[in-house]
């Protein structure tokens, strides 16, 4: 053999492998979800998932959908503390599902949701269009993912949300055909980024004011009988104020000190959320 051959003899499966990745790149883009946003939000005590995702269905999903067959659309959402001591804590893992299917008796697209912690079927929505449902699919808005007291003040965690078309809760005969069926196979990659609760604002306490002595003035005079006169007490002009708006307690907001304690509570910093469109200066963690 000689070196030509065997030069070529080496490089055709690297030819082979280039080709291969170069054709299967633009399925692997169909059947891609895209994480556009996701931020947490205050909730109660709590902590709220709010995310858009951008997909479309392919045309073997969508053939599917309108042959009555059910989708299932899971988000998935962990929050993480790191340790260096040990492995990564797993503060919270939960999931969401939401199912899409044609109901042709009404002719509609059907969306029902289902947090994964009851067996309830949730809020279920009647479409017109495969679109119009889609587009409720996509947006996953209040969702309670961080109940009250589970994350703590000042402490940094990490986030991780993804969403995927969950062929296990499909039925049996369609999971096998899904294992082999690239088209089926519809999912985004962990989106992750860093979240520290912000430290609680001083509770307010409803301090009852102390009630001053009211200034008085004592004037005694003397009658012709020689008696002394009744003592005549005469409170000042001036009215005391105790600041209190009926249940609410209202400070004078003329005083400088409570002015600056009002613009303190008043104001505040969420933390920070993904964002496709990340504004300069914002750090992401993948």
């Amino acid at each position: 053999m000689t070196f030509s051959q065997r030069l070529l003899a080496c490089l055709l499966p690297l030819l082979l492998c280039v080709f291969a990745l170069g054709y299967t790149a633009p399925a692997r883009a169909e059947n891609e979800i895209q994480v556009r946003e996701a931020r947490l939000e205050p909730s109660d005590g709590g902590w709220s998932l709010d995310a858009r995702f951008a997909f479309e269905l392919n045309s073997s999903l969508e053939d599917a959908v309108n042959r009555g067959i059910s989708l299932y659309f899971t988000t998935d959402f962990e929050l993480t503390r790191s340790r260096w001591y040990w492995f990564d804590e797993k503060v919270v893992n939960t999931s969401q599902s939401v199912r899409l299917w044609f109901q042709p008796l009404t002719r509609q697209y059907r969306v029902s949701s289902n947090n994964g912690n009851s067996n309830s079927g949730g809020l279920q929505l009647g479409f017109g269009s495969l679109r119009e449902a889609l587009a409720l699919v996509r947006n996953v808005s209040g969702w309670r993912v961080i109940e009250k007291g589970v994350a703590k003040p000042g402490t940094q965690y990490q986030v991780s949300v993804r969403m995927r078309l969950d062929n296990a809760l499909m039925p049996k005969p369609f999971q096998i055909d899904a294992v082999n069926n690239r088209d089926w196979n519809l999912s985004s990659d962990w989106t992750r980024f860093l979240f520290t609760p912000a430290q609680p604002s001083a509770s307010a306490s409803l301090s009852v004011p102390t009630v001053a002595a009211l200034p008085v003035t004592a004037s005694a005079s003397t009658s012709a009988s020689g008696a002394a006169a009744p003592i005549t007490l005469a409170p000042s002009a001036e009215p005391a104020s105790f600041g209190l708006t009926g249940m609410t307690a209202s400070p004078d907001a003329t005083s400088p000190a409570n002015a600056a304690n009002a613009a303190s509570r008043s104001t505040g910093k969420l933390p920070l959320a993904f964002n496709a469109a990340l504004p300069p200066g914002a750090a992401r963690v993948k």
